[in-house]
Formats: structure tokens, sequence, C-alpha cells
């Protein structure tokens, strides 16, 4: 015997189901519904359908039916499922024995005991029901009243987007309401007599409260407040209100305010076809200054015409030590730039102006080139001509000090170069790859404020080299793959600029991503020259185990010292200290890195020591910093130790902590703790920290700080996967 199949039935809803009737197969179990004419002709535009499935149909009189076992209505994007329905054709009502399961959108469910709806579903009462919001906020109530497909109106409400069970019914939090009315065109929750829970401890009564539902991300409307304090500023809380000014551009407001402070900080963002924009600031009125205070971060970028792009960002602030005191920056130089600028694969052109503005109190803002600008067109070419790579440039570099003092204090400098270099490489029998190269500058070098006897005019520089690697590669049957390359190579230049003042190759480095260059001046006032070469290999070691290693050595000859070179770059003399860089990586997430500069004597000019590890539950970080001064650079002997590392106590708690010393001044630089509670309806953040910095502007802080963030109002908390789950 075979078993009966569900029955299906297409009804017209409101004036459609007065055109259908139904007809029965004697052969089948299956019951086909079918449209039959009638005396009164119906607009097929007037005519909504829904699809009716059920274990079982019975037609009840002339008006009347009943569906039951799993129900399900498709009408109209809705989806309705019930365990009974009786449909009344008089009335156009239907009456629903549940559990009912309402889904009319992506983002909102339904779900009651009965109810009562209208047979186009847009109206009716629910009963013993609640409403889930894009699976994160769910609304409980007495009964829901459906008004138009818009509105619903819930009494006796309980607000919640946590889990509860019957072995932890009280949530973390909720909102208890007398009603909630929710708008599901404009995504609006509007509470009356609300109070605010938490762990069922009434915290906050409001009379009447409006929120966004989760399904809407940008609303007008206050923000989660959150609590400062700071030994400096005091205690007081900051109040963000957010203004939704079209669907392009918003602003945020945040009142700040404390027993040492008054401040307002403002946040303003567009959105426009072609770029976007960023303003952040803020204004104070605090205990620690007599005048206001201020400062100004604003940022923005633009898609121009022929792929160029329009980049701007403004850097502001009223007092050396304001961003310092907030904590809205650590910065002590500020730039403000603007540029445009296109990058292509055998291209790049750059044009850009920057206004600098020192915040350090050893620097002085006259003496200092404030005002900077650059042209950079950059080409590569594999000219028909010659064999191998072409690169040339043309660059423009201009910078000016308000001060008029002749020399450092006051020079300003205007210089236009042109560069070209020259690559061919050849592959030996061997395997060896052999490389020849060369290379041209010319600059024209003009002044004001100069020095006595620092010269203007035109100035070259000329370079050939040859490079000689050796790329050797093993592979064994346990799957390493090891490569080990020496490389050797050498150049020969001559350039007429030692009288030249430098302005923008004091700063020197050496490593690892320079120890192959023909130069290792950051700028154009100086550059390598003499007789010289770069020795070194490398080796890398991966291994199916998972493990890798990689390490690079190498070291500079010369046949004369250059006295750009200063002490404490680690390139100072004939020779340059010895480089030693490596990186080791296990498959249980423990990394060690180490950079180091040192003489034939072991004595270290820099040491850079880098250790990390990290699984599921615990990270771990550690670095030791060592230089030596150099006094040409302006740079002190620093020696610190940082460490950085968290735990994840369980799914929902995690510390963390940050410590920075330093062992010159034998004292603590910074400290910070953190401690963060997180599960599927809200995030709660508890950080502290210390910072020891003291200058004549800047004097040392403790911070305390609570953020807190309820999932289910347009915040996120990333806790979905964190949810309790019940037991059966």
């Amino acid at each position: 015997m075979t078993p009966p199949k569900k029955s299906v039935r297409s009804l017209g809803m409101g004036l459609a189901i007065a055109t259908t009737a139904l007809s029965f197969s004697l052969d089948t179990t299956v019951l086909q519904a079918q449209t039959v004419p009638t005396s009164r002709p119906v607009a097929q535009n007037q005519v909504s359908y829904a699809s009716l499935i059920a274990d079982d149909l019975r037609l009840v009189g002339q008006s009347g039916l009943v569906a039951s076992g799993n129900v399900e209505i498709f009408h109209n994007g809705v989806r309705l499922q019930a365990q009974e329905l009786q449909y009344d054709r008089r009335n156009e009502t239907l009456t629903l024995v549940g559990p009912i399961h309402l889904t009319d959108g992506p983002e909102r469910i339904i779900l009651a005991v009965s109810g009562d709806l209208s047979a186009d579903l847009r109206n009716g009462v629910l009963r013993s029901a609640r409403i889930v919001l894009d699976q994160q906020l769910q609304l409980a109530a007495g009964e829901i009243g459906l008004i138009d497909g818009r509105y619903a109106r819930l009494t006796d409400t309980v607000v919640t987007s946590c889990q509860t069970c019957a072995e932890n019914p009280v949530p973390l939090w909720q909102i208890r309401a007398r009603s909630v009315v929710h708008d599901q065109e404009g995504r609006q929750l509007y509470f009356d007599n609300a109070s605010f829970l938490v762990k069922g401890v009434p915290i906050l009564w409001l009379p009447r409260l409006r929120l966004p539902d989760p399904t809407l991300k940008r609303a007008t409307g206050w923000l989660l407040p959150q609590l400062r304090s700071s030994s400096r500023l005091g205690t007081g809380l900051a109040t963000p209100y957010f203004i939704r000014m079209g669907d392009h551009r918003d602003l945020t407001l945040t009142p700040w305010l404390s027993t040492k402070t008054r401040t307002l900080e403002a946040r303003y963002r567009q959105a426009f076809r072609t770029g976007d924009i960023e303003f952040n600031g803020a204004w104070s009125s605090d205990d620690l200054l007599t005048d206001n205070r201020w400062y100004l971060f604003a940022e923005g970028s633009f898609a121009l015409p022929r792929d160029y792009r329009l980049d701007f960002d403004i850097e502001a602030t009223s007092d050396d030590a304001y961003l310092l005191d907030y904590g809205y920056s650590g910065k002590d130089r500020l730039d403000s730039a603007i540029s445009v600028s296109r990058a292509r694969r055998d291209k790049f052109v750059l044009a850009e102006l920057t206004h600098f503005n020192t915040l350090r109190s050893s620097e002085s803002n006259s003496t200092q080139p404030t005002i900077v600008g650059d042209f950079l067109l950059h080409r590569r070419t594999e000219p028909a001509w010659i064999a191998g790579e072409l690169d040339w440039q043309i660059e423009g570099h201009t910078h000016y000090r308000s001060s008029n003092t002749p020399g450092d204090d006051g020079r300003d400098v205007a210089r236009l170069s042109t560069r070209a270099d020259w690559r061919n490489s050849y592959t030996l029998n061997n395997g060896m790859v052999f490389a020849t190269m060369a290379g041209g500058d010319l600059d024209y070098y003009t002044y004001t404020d100069e020095a006595a006897g620092e010269q203007e005019g035109l100035f070259y520089t000329g370079t050939i080299g040859a490079e000689l690697r050796w790329p050797l590669i093993r592979r064994e049957q346990s799957g390493v793959t090891q490569l080990l390359e020496p490389v050797m190579q050498i150049f020969y230049g001559r350039s007429n600029r030692e009288a030249i003042p430098n302005e923008d190759s004091v700063l020197l480095e050496f490593d690892e991503g320079n120890l192959w260059s023909d130069s290792r001046f950051a700028g154009s006032d100086r550059v390598e020259t003499g007789l010289r070469s770069n020795i070194g290999v490398s080796w890398t070691r991966q291994d199916p185990a998972g493990w890798s290693l990689a390490l690079v050595a190498g070291r500079v000859y010369r046949e004369n010292g250059i006295a750009a070179l200063t002490p404490g770059s680690g390139l100072e003399g004939t020779s340059s200290d010895w480089l030693l860089a490596g990186q080791i990586n296990f498959a249980n997430g423990l990394s060690v890195s180490n950079r180091a500069l040192f003489d034939d004597h072991l004595d270290f000019s820099r040491n850079e020591t880098r250790i990390h590890w990290a699984n599921d539950r615990v990270s771990l970080g550690s670095s030791y910093l060592w230089i030596e001064s150099a006094p040409a650079e302006n740079r002190p002997q620093a020696s610190e130790w940082a460490f950085d590392g968290s735990y994840k106590f369980n799914d929902n708690w995690t510390g963390s902590a940050d410590w920075r010393y330093d062992f010159i001044n034998d004292r603590a630089a910074r400290i910070g703790l953190g401690l963060e509670y997180r599960n599927e309806c809200a995030a709660i953040d508890f950080t502290a920290s210390r910072r020891f910095t003291r200058t004549d502007t800047i004097k040392p802080t403790t911070d305390f700080g609570v953020t807190v963030k309820l999932s289910g109002f347009g915040v996120n908390t990333g806790g979905r996967t964190l949810a309790r789950h019940c037991n059966r």
C-alpha cells in the first residue's frame, strides 16, 4: 500500500479566492487545485496567489478550509509554518495553531504558539510570540500585533541578544518594556517604559527609548558610552552620538566630561563616487593648560581620470602634549600632505607637497624643513638597441625653512635630478647567473641662506658593477628543500658632490634589504663611491614537517672609507660590520628572528631579537633591541626590552599585557593590562596603562578605560560562535 503524500493547494487570497474551486483526482492521493471561471471577472494584476502545503486538507461548508499537519503557506515572499490552519472565506482570516514559524524577510523571523492573521498575512495577532532579528536580537512578548505588514507591536516585552536556557534563564543583559513597536521598513525599535537590567538587576529606566534594529547598520542615535579615567584628566563618561546625514555621510559627536576636562570629539565621514574623506578632531578645555586645546586629523583619497589618484592628509594640534595627554596619537612629528600619483606596470608618477610640524622639545620648526615638495617620474623599459632592462627617472625636490640663519638652521634647497640604471643578466652553463650593471646621476642644486663654501651647480655620479650568483637547490626524498645562494658584487663609482650639504642622507640603515645595493644612502646628497664589493650568502630550508629556516650573512668591503658613513651605522671604515639575519618558524607556532651587526671582535653595533609563540589559547611575544649611539645621526644609545602577550582563559575571558623597559635609563617606558569578556551578546573591555615618558611638556600618566558593546543594536561583537548551547 502506497503511503499518502502531502496535499497541495494553490489558493487565491483576497479577491482571488472567489475565483477558485477544488477538483479531486480519484487515482492519486495528491489533490490538485485549479482555477474555474466565474460570472464575475477578476483582473489578473489584482490577484495574489498563495501556495498551501499540508498533510491533510478538509473543506468546511462553502466558506471554510481546515489544513492540519506540517502546514506551510508561501505568499509574496512570506513563509508561514504551523501545525493547523483554519481559513474563513467570509472574513478572509486565518486561525493558526502552533508552533507557528513566520518568515517575512531574510532578516526577521516570528515564532508563536497561536494566532489569527488576515488572508494576506499582513495583519493580525500572534500570542506567546517572539521576534528574532538578524539571528541576533530576540524580542519576546505575550502578544504581537502585526499592522499592514510593516509594524509589529509587542506588549510586556523582554529584549535581549543573549542565549537563555532552562538551567540559566537570566540573560547577561535585557531590556524590559511595557510595549515595543518594531518598524520593519524604518528598521527602528520604539520602547515605552523601558528598564535596562544586568543579570536581572535594574540599572537604568527610561520612559521612552528608540534604538536601531540589528539590520540597520547606520542610524541616528546615541551609542554605548565609554568610561575613561586618567591620572591627568580625571574620571568621566564619553557618550558618542551618531548622526546619519544620508546614505554616504555621517557625523559622530562624543562629549567627554570628567573632573578635569570638558572635551568634544568629532568624526565626519563621507563617501563619493570616486573616493572618500574622513575627519577626526577634538576640542578640550582642561585644568592642564589655561588655553583651549584641539587637534585635527583628516585624510582622503580620490580616483582621477587616466588611473591617477589624489591623496591628502592633514595633521594639526594646538600644543606639543595634547595628542599624548588624551591618547589620540603617539606621533612626535606631524605631516600634512597632498599628492597626485599613478602606478602602472612599468611607470610611476608622483607629485607631492608636505608640511611638517615637529612636537619634539629638542627641535624648532623654524630650523627644521617644514615645507617639502617632491616630483618623481620613473620608467622601466627594455629598449631594442641594448640588451637588458633600463630604468630611468626624473626627480625634483625642494624644502624650505622659515629661519634666515645661514647653514643648517636656515638653508633652503632646490634640486633637479635625472638618473638612469641598466642591468643585464646571463645564465651560465653551470647554473651561475652573471649580471652587469651601470648607472649615472645628474643633479642640479641651488640654495638660499647657505653656509660659506657650499656650492651650487651641476653634480654627477657614475657607477659600474658586476654580480655573480650561484643558486644551488637540493631536494631530498624526505621532501626537504634547500636553497643555497652565494652572491658577490663589485662596484666602482665616481662623484663630485662632496661639497653638497648633507640634508637627506643622514639616517643610515644596513640590513638584508640593502645588502645588495650599490649605495646604502637614503637620499641623493650622498652616494657610495670608489671601489667596493658586497659579498654574502643566503640559505633557506623548507621541511615538510612544518618548520622552515632562513639565513642571510654578508659584508661590504671598500678600498677607501667614506666620511659620510659615520660611526654607529655599522658601515664605517673600509669594511662594514658583519650582517647576520635569520628566522626560524616551527609548526607549533613558535618563531624566532634576529638581525645583528658586529665587527671582527664580536662587538655589536646593533642587535634585534624577536620571539613569538601563538596557539589557539596563548600568544606570547618578546623583543630586545640594542643600538649603538650615532652622534652624527643625533641618535643616542638604546637598549630596550618589550613584551606583549594574551591568554584565553576560556571561550569568554581573555587577558592581555604589554611592557616596554628602558635599560639605559633603568626604568619602565610603558606598561599595559587588559581584560576582555566576550560572548554572543556582549563584549566588555577593561584596560589599564601607565606611560612613563617625561619631557618638558609631557608628564607620566595612568589611564583606565571600560568599553561595552551589546550585540543586536548595530554592533556585532563577533560572538555568535560563542553562544551557549542549551541542554535538550
